[in-house]
């Protein structure tokens, strides 16, 4: 997949120079360093004006000397800043507060400069990515294009939480930034407590949440609070509402400038990547695409998915066939086609006319899809509901009184096996839904299916293709003997015996969780009476997969999946504060007034 003929992009024609550590200023004064790529030819940069490309990162910007000189060799200039308060750059840090202001100051520095031609465009992914949402809320006038690369829509709705539940990653997250600080890189002692809490960071988080001055966040106030913030903002409020935890609020105002957000079936931003696409597609005069990967966080254009291979034609030179043609195209105005070209690309998986796992990977890739929407034409969301004799069917249940109740004990939860993961020491991907000791917690080599707090609905062998492709979500009808509890669903597909898998494969697409307090919005919380029935719905994250003739669709519903996201103590407590936790008796109800249901966007083949 490329999205222009090579021949017909920018070609590498000029030598670099590279002009590191400049200090550029902001509003208030504190100078960011960036490192600047010139076209060159030998040690003499080239006369005149070029497009300004812009990666800002709290990473250490020297780390995108590859991207620098790809682009300085083909005509544009290239700039890699530090944030606030990372590495070389002045000011303190806190993840994400100053991004929109301090992205808007640079892109019009670089604008106002003699060598650049007044127009710069954006690049890079995680929070590179949402470093780039925050400054085009601003809309500065010289930003002429992005390219927004696993980003958040909202860090509330499905990144840093999900439906309510925090996902612990970003906890982990918090000592990892630490241990990377300035003021670690300056004092080894400093250094070596961080980096010893970071690989024990599992030991703090398995005892619930953090609590102030009791781990060694507390030597870097600023990181300590930044982590509390996160535990302590437990609802949708003004913290979670600033320009850089997302776009979402900032939609309207946005910069109406060509838009490529790049997502993966795997990464941790899936569902945030067509959220974006979809608010903003239609509502801008400027192109918006859509490009869904078989990838992972860490691994785009990569064609491997924990144990599933997409290749070869899930592999893709990213910088080469996806980012040059998109600003080529829409910062130089050449013309590649991508004007008349399908703002949607994704990577459609599933095991088709693919031969059987021989070994422990599964060859998973049907090939790449285009589409002039999301989801795609002719799909349709359709309800398979879950029925008391564990079967999932197109059509609803049809007893009067039907339910099956499981115990969640929060000291015992279900392992995290695969998945959208990322900043934490677990494999993304597709796995098969058995205890692995690559992933913490459970019993190696026993199916999660056997666990007795797992719930299974699955289809019969399938008597032809099903293709699943778009948003997935959950219609759930719950009571608990809590007055606050979790339910967790997880679409899989089930491979029959091959050699590789004697016994059959489940292998995770998509899951998410709900918190019953939040049942009612994310604004406020309401806890439940125990024992009575509610409804509650929520998002999976979006999927494409195609089910080949003999396979089964199934869903597991449960109520924890750790460690990805934090165990609902049951309490109803403060989340935020909370040490005590209870065991529930949790029911999910399925009957005809009652019919608990996954909806899935089944595309009409």
């Amino acid at each position: 997949m490329q999205y222009a003929p090579a021949n017909a992009m920018s070609q590498p024609a000029y030598d670099v120079i590279c002009v590191p550590n400049v200090m550029i200023p902001l509003r208030d004064g504190v100078l960011l360093a960036t490192d600047l790529y010139f076209p060159a030819h030998g040690c003499d940069r080239v006369a005149g004006t070029y497009p300004c490309l812009l990666i800002r990162t709290p990473y250490d910007r020297t780390g995108s000397r590859g991207s620098g000189e790809f682009y300085a060799r083909r005509g544009y200039v290239f700039a890699s800043q530090d944030v606030r308060g990372r590495f070389a750059s002045e000011g303190d840090f806190y993840g994400f507060k100053n991004e929109g202001p301090d992205g808007y100051d640079t892109v019009e520095w670089l604008a106002a400069q003699p060598w650049c031609n007044g127009k710069v465009g954006t690049l890079g992914s995680s929070y590179c990515a949402a470093v780039q949402s925050a400054l085009a809320a601003l809309n500065p006038p010289h930003l002429a294009a992005m390219i927004v690369q696993f980003g958040p829509s909202s860090y509330y709705h499905s990144a840093m939480r999900h439906n309510g539940a925090l996902e612990q990653r970003f906890l982990v997250y918090a000592f990892s930034m630490a241990a990377s600080s300035k003021e670690a890189r300056r004092d080894p002692g400093l250094a070596k407590v961080f980096n010893e809490a970071t690989q024990h960071v599992w030991d703090y988080l398995k005892e619930g949440p953090i609590r102030k001055g009791t781990t060694p966040l507390r030597l870097l106030p600023l990181a300590e609070q930044w982590a509390l913030d996160l535990q302590e903002h437990v609802c949708y409020d003004e913290h979670w509402q600033a320009p850089g935890w997302g776009g979402r609020p900032y939609y309207d105002e946005q910069a109406d400038v060509p838009t490529l957000y790049v997502g993966g079936w795997y990464d941790t931003y899936t569902r945030s990547t067509a959220e974006d696409f979809v608010a903003l597609h239609g509502r801008r005069q400027a192109p918006v695409h859509l490009l869904y990967g078989p990838w992972t966080h860490g691994g785009v254009g990569v064609p491997e998915a924990g144990d599933l291979s997409f290749a070869p034609e899930g592999g893709v030179r990213y910088e080469q066939d996806v980012r040059l043609p998109w600003f080529d195209q829409w910062i130089k105005g050449m013309d590649l086609g991508l004007a008349a070209a399908p703002p949607v690309r994704y990577f459609l998986m599933g095991s088709g006319t693919s031969p059987a796992p021989t070994g422990k990977t599964i060859p998973f890739g049907i090939g790449w899809r285009e589409s002039s929407s999301w989801p795609p034409e002719n799909t349709v969301a359709t309800p398979f509901y879950f029925h008391a004799d564990g079967s999932l069917q197109d059509t609803a249940p049809q007893e009067a009184e039907s339910s099956t109740i499981y115990v969640h004990d929060p000291s015992q939860p279900v392992p995290t096996i695969g998945g959208n993961l990322s900043a934490m020491p677990l494999p993304a991907g597709g796995f098969d839904q058995r205890g692995d000791t690559r992933f913490p917690g459970g019993t190696p080599g026993l199916p999660l299916a056997a666990r007795a707090d797992v719930l299974c609905f699955q289809t019969e062998p399938l008597a032809e293709e099903v293709e699943i492709t778009g948003p997935v979500s959950v219609r759930l009808f719950v009571s608990s003997t809590a007055p606050d509890t979790d339910f967790t669903a997880k679409l899989i597909a089930v491979l029959p015996p091959s050699p590789g898998y004697p016994g059959g494969a489940a292998i995770n697409l998509t899951d998410s969780i709900g918190r019953l307090r939040f049942r009612e919005g994310y604004e406020t919380e309401k806890l439940g009476v125990p024992g009575q029935v509610y409804e509650l719905s929520f998002e999976l994250y979006p999927t494409a997969c195609r089910f080949a003739q003999g396979q089964r669709i199934r869903v597991d519903i449960a109520s924890s999946n750790y460690p990805r996201f934090d165990v609902n103590p049951n309490t109803g407590g403060n989340l935020a504060t909370e040490r005590v936790r209870r065991t529930a008796e949790n029911t999910l109800h399925h009957d005809a007034t009652r019919p608990s249901c996954i909806l899935l966007p089944v595309k009409r083949l």
